[in-house]
């Protein structure tokens, strides 16, 4: 599972056919402790999540299959917004 944040919306006028009407959003993800980890990523937005939103995304094939049209070029999506995160202790 991969966990990111929210950090804002990307417009783009001009989009292959198979993404006209998703929504694209930029996400910072974050490593173990929540911390940023790596440069920001556009990903497509599969369940309307919001900056400042904690969410889970997965890369790769996985990401295009997330999406109403599956032949799409998409290398993220947005798969679930986090509600609660709780961690066991080791």
């Amino acid at each position: 599972m991969k966990i990111a944040k929210v950090t804002g919306s990307v417009v783009s006028t001009v989009k292959v056919d198979s993404l006209n009407g998703v929504i694209l959003l930029l996400i910072q993800p974050l490593d173990d402790e929540l911390k940023a980890k790596g440069p920001e990523i556009v990903a497509c937005d599969a369940v309307q999540a919001g900056p400042g939103d904690l969410v889970i995304y997965e890369g790769g094939r996985e990401a295009a299959m997330s999406l109403k049209n599956q032949f799409n070029p998409a290398d993220a999506a947005v798969i679930g917004i986090i509600d609660q995160l709780e961690r066991a202790e080791q």
